[in-house]
């Protein structure tokens, strides 16, 4: 028997579900950790708190079954995360987190810079508070010494990706929140990142949600309990995943009920209505879901 990890760096805690190769659940396993708020409206996490708590949780449901036998992972995440390594790949500072609402300033400027109606018709996407840019910026303008020292932008799940692979990757869907990705061309959004004079070797390689960004290394696998052999997903935003996990189709809409509800509709192609009436479409994610549930070979 085969078997497969499915993590979810949530904002209390991180989730860890272990199946069975015909998607029966087998074990799982679950970390919290604590969320800082040093000023009214700042939200932040410790990046090193998730990566301990997904460690922990994949060892204790991987001790079920034989190590070899677990031949994927795949990890979700709260989206729009600013997670900055420096040049020996840790943390710079805690990750300012997408419920944060300091950047009100840095909103407008983005505004006043690029236009609310141009923003959009680059990102797909309002400019606003949750979002990674404008946390980026107000880093570059409040904690410019941390800023310089930056090497490498991710977000939260992509972080726990890097952890277990090594690799700097993020997937379309986690892309599609940071506010300097093209929707349109699925790469990040030349425009803006020169008109913010953001240097593009920051950012991390692109893929598909589905696609094999490379197995555990030598570190991670003995951390975890598991083989070199492992193979990571690049995984997806939470919501993104919540959605394929729920197998929206174009009859189906799914809602997210948290402190920012929302409501996800998948369509057969992408529709753009006025301010703030953005429409994601995860197509290639539900492409790849349908892909997997045709084969048994994990």
């Amino acid at each position: 028997m085969n078997y497969c990890i499915g993590i979810d760096v949530g904002t209390s805690g991180t989730k860890a579900v272990l199946f069975d190769e015909h998607g029966a659940i087998v074990a799982t396993a679950y970390r919290e950790y604590p969320l800082y708020q040093p000023e009214n409206g700042w939200a932040q996490q410790n990046a090193e708190d998730w990566r301990d708590a997904s460690f922990a949780a994949i060892r204790e449901i991987a001790e079920q079954v034989p190590p070899e036998s677990v031949r994927g992972i795949g990890v979700s995440g709260q989206m729009h995360g600013l997670v900055l390594l420096g040049e020996d790949n840790k943390p710079l500072c805690p990750s300012i987190i997408w419920c944060d609402q300091r950047t009100e300033a840095q909103v407008q400027e983005i505004c006043d810079k690029i236009g609310k109606n141009k923003y959009i018709e680059l990102t797909y996407n309002a400019p606003n508070t949750s979002f990674t840019l404008s946390k980026l910026l107000w880093i570059r303008e409040n904690r410019p010494e941390i800023y310089r020292k930056t090497k490498k932008i991710l977000l939260p799940k992509d972080y726990i990706d890097f952890c277990l692979t090594g690799h700097f990757v993020t997937d379309i869907s986690d892309a599609g929140g940071t506010g300097y990705f093209s929707v349109k061309n699925r790469t990040w959004c030349e425009e803006i990142l020169t008109a913010f004079d953001i240097d593009p070797d920051l950012l991390p390689e692109i893929h598909e949600s589905c696609d094999n960004i490379g197995c555990l290394t030598k570190e991670a696998a003995e951390a975890v309990g598991l083989t070199t052999q492992t193979v990571v997903a690049a995984g997806a935003g939470d919501q993104a995943a919540a959605a394929a996990g729920l197998y929206v189709d174009v009859r189906l809409a799914s809602e997210g009920m948290t402190p920012k509800s929302l409501i996800r509709v998948s369509c057969d192609k992408r529709k753009i209505g006025d301010y703030n009436r953005i429409y994601d479409v995860y197509r290639r994610l539900y492409k790849g879901i349908e892909a997997s549930r045709q084969t048994q070979n994990l």
